[in-house]
Formats: structure tokens, C-alpha cells, sequence
């Protein structure tokens, strides 16, 4: 899997470029704020429809224009295929891959599947859990589109019944609908559990093996999924997840009602990480915490690789530099096999890191 070429127009600081890329490996330099990690995000953006950074489709584009495309040349399963993305302010998105209109990200994912490691990654461990949700979200809604679906109407009904816990004090009619909103989000909760939970046992295995890896032995990484307290197995059939959310909710009832807000939910799933029995959030050092982030990035490329069948794209934006000779060699030896992208700010080492085609940025072009 790999993408063959990019052409950006009018996206973030991309007035027009057009670029192709090694199969191997592809190294983005230039000074910070020229535009490497918007490359980067272009990318991601191709495999789900979603960016890494932005909250909205509305911030991807540039600050003087009106529309932006994104068009992507990507082999896939022995494939060729080119995916085209165009964004407008006050419009609706418009995606087609291979000239046919895709109505949602999940035909994107079907072609290009990424792996995005940033800086912010490093402290992912350290980060509360919406960034481990996130990491999760975005990594599944890749893989599964079944979970792609089941998120995006969650969020919607999550938002429908904040407004009217939120408006309920003037409207007290409004609670009459909260029930079925309450039994819908508990039926689609139960389907992001169900994946979540599976999501994390993989990833369990693979991180632990690359974290002993890089620790030299030392350490043992683990992980555990948590979600709602009434949920005991989150590997129980769909209708008993679905019980054990309604149960949950109905004992918070009241308690939403007077606080105005969703206190019942996967909203705040999390996943614990302990390192040697400890919990690395709390107790592990900068350098053990950056080892586990690490371990759980290569580990959700490892998870993408056995699930369609060839490694997805690992995007590496500025991670090097974050790193330690020991963890920049240990990283290097791992990606080889599939394509990478790496971006750094400088280019005396350019000749330590994997052979490939070099980019220098500046201002949004190639120079």
C-alpha cells in the first residue's frame, strides 16, 4: 500500500503542488510553519476523512480561498486508484474515488489505510483519555466501518441529548424524549465497546512486544480497557452490553438531569497503561513514557497490516528529533517494509535515515 502521488490546491498554505513519492521512504525538511505537517495531514485525510489536527473541514482550507482538493494516486491491493477530495466553505464535502462519489470516509478507508505519529503522540500516555479515545477512533474508523458509523451517530445523538438536558430547565417537554435517545445511545454505545475492546487485546500484544524490545527486556507494558463500571466483559454479546449501558444510565438519570450533562456513556472510555504493574501515567519516567507511546504506534501498525493484508502508510511528522539515538534506531528498524514519510527540520542527518526521495519545503512548495 502506498500513495504514488498528492496534488494540494488551495489547501492549508498549498497554493498548487504536485508531488510524487518513493514507494520506501519519503523525507520532508524544512524550517517550522512552512507546511510539512500539512503535507502530512493532506494524507490522513485521504485514508478517513478526518484530520489529526483540525476540528473542522472548514479550517483546511486556506485563509483567502473558497475551496480546496485534495487528489491522491494510491496502489492498493495490487490496485491503482485516485481518490479526490474536495472541500468549500458552506458546502458539503465532496469525495469520489476513482471518479465514482463515495457518500462517506468508509470508501476512503477501503483504499488507504495511515498510521499519523506526531510529537503530541509522545505524551499520549501522560494525556488525559480524550487523546486515547481519539487514538482509538481513528485507528478503527480505518479499520472497521461498521465503527465508523456506529461513532458518528453516537456523536450525533450525544449532542441531541446535551442540547435538551441543556434547554430542559426552559423546556421541561423536552425530556419526554430523553428515554429513547437514552436506549438508542446505549444500542450504539454497545457496538463502540465491542470494537474498542477488541481493538485494545490486539494492540495489548503487539505494544508489549515492541516496548520490551526497545526497553532491552526491562520492561513489561500492559494495557486494559475501560469503559462503564457496569460493564464487567466488555467482550459480552451485543444485548448484554446494551443491558448493562441501560442499567448505568438509569442510575445517573437524575443526576444528568440536575447537571445538565451526559455522565453515562463510552464517551469516557479509557485505556490504562501500566508499565512493571505500575501505572505509567502516573509513576513511569519521561523516557519509559515515551517508550510506551511509541510501542502503541508501532503496535497499531502491526494491527492494520494483519488486517488488510499490507502495512498502511506510517507518517512520522518531527518524531526523530523527540527521540533518543537509541529510540530513533530502534524506530527505523521497525518501519521498513512499507512506505514512510518522515518530516524533520533540518537535513544534516538526512543520510543516517532510510534511502528514499527527499523534499525540502518552504512557504507551501517544493523549493
Amino acid at each position: 500500500m502506498r500513495i504514488d502521488a498528492l496534488t494540494l490546491e488551495g489547501f492549508r498554505n498549498y497554493e498548487k503542488e504536485c508531488l510524487s513519492f518513493d514507494p520506501n521512504c519519503n523525507v520532508i525538511y524544512g524550517e517550522n510553519a512552512q507546511g510539512k505537517t500539512n503535507l502530512l495531514e493532506a494524507i490522513v485525510y485521504l485514508s478517513c476523512g478526518k484530520s489529526p489536527r483540525a476540528r473542522t473541514d472548514r479550517e483546511l482550507i486556506g485563509f483567502d480561498k473558497e475551496h480546496a482538493t485534495i487528489l491522491g494516486e494510491i496502489t492498493s491491493r495490487e490496485r491503482s486508484f485516485k481518490t479526490e477530495i474536495q472541500l468549500s466553505r458552506g458546502k458539503r464535502r465532496k469525495m469520489t474515488v476513482n471518479g465514482v462519489t463515495a457518500k462517506n470516509s468508509t470508501a476512503l478507508s477501503d483504499v488507504l489505510h495511515t498510521v499519523f505519529f506526531c510529537p503530541e503522540d509522545l505524551f499520549l500516555i501522560r494525556d488525559g483519555a480524550a487523546a486515547r479515545r481519539r487514538f482509538m477512533d481513528l485507528s478503527l474508523c480505518q479499520l472497521r466501518p461498521r465503527y465508523a458509523e456506529a461513532l458518528a451517530e453516537f456523536n450525533r445523538l450525544y449532542e441531541h441529548k446535551t442540547r435538551i438536558l441543556r434547554d430542559s430547565e426552559d423546556y421541561p417537554q423536552l425530556l419526554q424524549t430523553l428515554p429513547d435517545f437514552n436506549e438508542r445511545l446505549c444500542q450504539v454505545g454497545a457496538v463502540l465497546i465491542h470494537y474498542r475492546a477488541r481493538f485494545c487485546e490486539a494492540l495489548r500484544d503487539y505494544a508489549a512486544q515492541a516496548h520490551s524490545e526497545c526497553s532491552g527486556g526491562k520492561e513489561e507494558l500492559s494495557l486494559h480497557y475501560q469503559t462503564v463500571k457496569t460493564v464487567i466483559d466488555p467482550f459480552a454479546p451485543h444485548q448484554e452490553l446494551v443491558s448493562k449501558l441501560m442499567e448505568h444510565q438509569a442510575t445517573h438519570y437524575e443526576a444528568e438531569i440536575a447537571s445538565k450533562l451526559c455522565l453515562s456513556g463510552p464517551h469516557k472510555d479509557d485505556i490504562e497503561v501500566t508499565v512493571n504493574g505500575r501505572s505509567a501515567r502516573q509513576f513511569c519516567s519521561q523516557g519509559q513514557v515515551r517508550t510506551a507511546a511509541l510501542a502503541l504506534k508501532l503496535a497499531e501498525r502491526e494491527i492494520h497490516k494483519n488486517a488488510i493484508g499490507e502495512y498502511p502508510v506510517m507518517l512520522l511528522d518531527d518524531v526523530l528529533s523527540e527521540l533518543d539515538p537509541k529510540r530513533q534506531e530502534y524506530v527505523l528498524n521497525r518501519i521498513a517494509g512499507g512506505q514512510v514519510f518522515i518530516t524533520c527540520c533540518e537535513n544534516d542527518r538526512l543520510d543516517t535515515l532510510l534511502h528514499g526521495k527527499v523534499f525540502h519545503i518552504k512557504d507551501g512548495e517544493v523549493v
